[in-house]
């Protein structure tokens, strides 16, 4: 996720209208990306970019900017190569921030649980320590923050990374210089392919991941992986507006970020199929259905009734039906929050009038289409939906997901619709739903049966209230990290000790999101033993 430069203008209301058709956003975008576009008063582009060197200096120590290469991958993805346990030592971090720190200290004293402490003290930093290299991009500041062992840049992930820091950045220039740099990766990243779920660290980089070589699908320099995702774009939405929102701070929001903000809603709105299939189509040799689309590369059918194509879930896994209704769910949110930042950081009417429109169109289509009926009556939202009157009922762990609703913000808490969907999805209506002798929670055909991701036990504790459902998940988090310190991708469900991604940063982080937060709202739940 992410490449290229960055140029910023004062804020225009007029330079977006929803009339612009994609070919002229995408002609646009491909300028700026590549910085042909250059906007703005000369001094005061001199004047950012000699302001982002002085900044970049001092994160640097002083030394100025040089390029400080990532830490070299794990040999395999697929091995469980287990890091050492606890952070890394001091010199060996990539990058540290005060109130971070301090925030670690201020949770692990409320901490009863040895255990269940460490791993938060390891966890909730491991993005930091571990994923983040700052630079500068045609003078501007640059960050670019890796998933774990594949070393390249996931816009969902990358963004979920940074959210446990949020509430921090108001006190820490570091921290709000790091989120800035990324919402001007994403940008860029946006602008040289919407279509893209993950990005190399070079914009110029001739191949992708090696998995991709011969992938059949628009190539194109910097790109890792073109799998599309509907949240792959909602992601940078909602880490703009958290940003913003936590800080106040409207320098992000350049002329290139509106234009990666114009490209999103026009791609979404490619992708709602209502004259013809679009531009995308993806095909992928391999023994797994779930690594191509079929239909020569566009996918199943579906009828055009307002909702957004997806080609792919969140687990990178395809989709059997192409409107995946918690992705959409997470569109009509994120467009809200886009709209609320083009307004209030830019003055962007016409931008934050566009995605209102959608939004409002889409969640219309929600709630026509996006629900359905279990074997016992139950109505619950559909995981996904192709407007034939056919939906699949099932969760996976990955975020957006049904499970995660509440979480995100998409639906209120208590409602009764999102509460009847939960249940189901925590009980043997979601065939991914796995309960062993060591664990119980959500996997997905990403990994297997049997396959418990441990995100899916935090996103059940993130949403729920209630001490007495935390604790016992709480505790077989606690148990089932093999010993790592770590979180892990999946575990078996009998045997943790059999995991994959021993460096997973997402989850990391995501369990680190889930200790701070119980600190503020329940801290009797982590004062009591497990």
């Amino acid at each position: 996720m992410n490449t290229s430069e960055t140029r910023s203008v004062p804020p225009q209301a007029d330079v977006a209208s929803p009339a612009l058709d994609r070919r002229t956003l995408v002609k646009g975008a491909a300028m700026l990306a590549s910085g042909v576009l250059v906007s703005g008063p000369p001094g005061a582009e001199r004047a950012q970019a000699a302001q982002a060197r002085l900044e970049f200096a001092a994160l640097q120590g002083g030394q100025g900017p040089q390029a400080v290469p990532l830490p070299a991958p794990t040999p395999s993805v697929e091995e469980n190569v287990a890091p050492a346990r606890g952070r890394p030592p001091h010199g060996q971090r990539r990058l540290t921030c005060r109130t971070v720190e301090d925030e670690i200290a201020r949770v692990s004293a409320m901490i009863a649980d040895p255990k269940l402490r460490a791993m938060f003290e390891a966890c909730y930093p491991n993005t930091l320590d571990t994923t983040v290299e700052l630079g500068l991009a045609d003078g501007r500041i640059d960050a670019f923050v890796i998933t774990g062992d594949i070393p390249s840049l996931w816009l969902r992930d990358s963004s979920a990374q940074l959210f446990p820091y949020v509430h921090l950045v108001r006190r820490d220039e570091t921290l709000a210089t790091l989120f800035r740099g990324l919402i001007a990766r994403q940008a860029r990243s946006i602008l040289l392919d919407p279509y893209a779920n993950a990005f190399m660290r070079s914009p110029q980089a001739a191949q992708g991941l090696p998995w991709t070589k011969d992938d059949q699908t628009t190539r194109k320099p910097g790109v890792a992986e073109r799998k599309w995702e509907v949240d792959s774009l909602c992601y940078p939405m909602r880490l703009a507006y958290r940003y913003w929102q936590a800080s106040g701070d409207t320098r992000p929001f350049d002329e290139t970020w509106a234009a990666a903000a114009r490209l999103t809603v026009a791609t979404f709105r490619e992708q709602q199929r209502k004259d013809g299939p679009g531009p995308y189509a993806f095909r992928r040799s391999s023994d797994r259905p779930t690594e191509t689309l079929g239909l020569d590369g566009y996918g199943a059918p579906a009828r055009p009734v307002g909702l957004i194509h997806s080609g792919f879930r969140p687990s990178d896994d395809a989709c059997t039906f192409p409107f995946l209704i918690p992705a959409n769910h997470f569109a009509v949110t994120t467009l809200r929050e886009m709209a609320l930042v083009a307004e209030g950081a830019r003055a962007d009417s016409a931008l934050a009038a566009d995605a209102r429109a959608l939004a409002d169109e889409v969640a219309a289509a929600l709630a026509q289409w996006g629900t359905m009926r279990l074997p016992d009556g139950q109505q619950v939202w559909a995981y996904e939906v192709d407007g034939y009157g056919n939906a699949l009922f099932m969760d996976d762990a990955n975020v957006p997901s049904l499970l995660s609703l509440g979480y995100l913000g998409c639906v209120d808490p208590d409602d009764a619709l999102w509460n009847a969907t939960a249940q189901a999805c925590w009980s043997q209506a979601n065939p991914y739903f796995f309960k062993g002798t060591a664990i119980e929670g959500i996997g997905g055909p990403h990994v297997g049966k049997g396959q418990v991701w441990p995100m899916s036990l935090i996103v059940r504790a993130l949403s729920s209230s209630d001490p007495a459902e935390i604790a016992p998940l709480l505790r077989q988090l606690r148990d089932s990290d093999a010993g790592t310190g770590f979180i892990h991708e999946a575990v078996d469900c009998n045997n943790p000790a059999t995991f994959t991604r021993s460096w997973f940063a997402w989850a990391n982080g995501l369990f680190g999101e889930l200790i701070v937060g119980l600190a503020d709202r329940l801290p009797s739940v982590l004062a009591e033993a497990l």
